[in-house]
């Protein structure tokens, strides 16, 4: 997994820049319309995170899955964890059969590479940094905002300068090539699930390249044994 960042070198970056042109934030219904199917079950995946976060067995941090992650992730002492689902195609069995409702929801879903239920802890900040790869694309739909203390979801993303703040059930489909950083300004975790989406309607070079960097990432998931 970690080798995303890695063959995702600034020479391929380069060449999505240079024809790739969207904005940070995009249109569901043009780049990701099964996202519907998942906001609309947002209340049976919350029971289902929730259900993980107080559950027996620990949860990851981040950078205990992905030690190349750690300045963003063990920078200030609190925890980001990680409870993965599918990994660049490779579905982690064991929770997938611990949120079946998510796990239905992604086997009707063939663009979504890796799920991922994120539990951001009390006051966590995770530090500006950009992803590597604009051949995918994050949706983030919340799960689970506590208020900060202006009554707001106190959980707020930095994205392309600009702030958003999610609630609960709401969702924002965006690129994480772009600036972007996070803090919980609140006294509870707020939980998200996190899909990363194939990009679609590229170029078919794009799209070839594309495919040949996640089939690797996921070679490499599976060999660490993630998947």
């Amino acid at each position: 997994m970690g080798s995303l960042y890695e063959l995702s070198s600034r020479a391929i970056r380069r060449i999505y820049d240079a024809r790739i042109t969207t904005p940070s934030v995009l249109d569901i219904d043009a780049y990701f319309p099964a996202a519907r199917h998942y906001v609309a079950a947002w209340t049976a995946l919350r029971q289902e995170a929730l259900a993980v976060l107080q559950g027996a067995s620990p949860i990851p941090r981040f950078h205990d899955v992905m030690p190349s992650q750690a300045d963003i992730s063990a920078n200030d002492g609190r925890d980001w964890r990680m409870y993965l689902l599918k990994v660049y195609g490779q579905e982690v069995k064991a929770n997938m059969d611990a949120c079946p409702v998510l796990a239905r929801l992604l086997a009707s879903s063939p663009e979504v590479l890796s799920a991922t239920l994120s539990f951001l802890a009390p006051h966590k900040h995770i530090p500006r940094h950009c992803g590597p790869f604009r051949g995918i694309l994050r949706f983030q739909l919340n799960l689970e905002a506590p208020p900060g203390a202006d009554g707001r979801p106190g959980a707020t993303l930095w994205l392309d300068q600009r702030e958003y703040r999610l609630g609960n059930g709401e969702y924002l489909l965006w690129d994480d090539t772009y600036p972007h950083e996070v803090w919980n300004r609140s006294d509870r975790t707020r939980i998200a699930l996190l899909l990363d989406v194939h990009r679609p309607n590229m170029p078919l070079d794009l799209r070839i390249l594309s495919r040949a960097v996640t089939t690797s990432v996921g070679m490499v998931a599976r060999w660490r044994g993630l998947g």
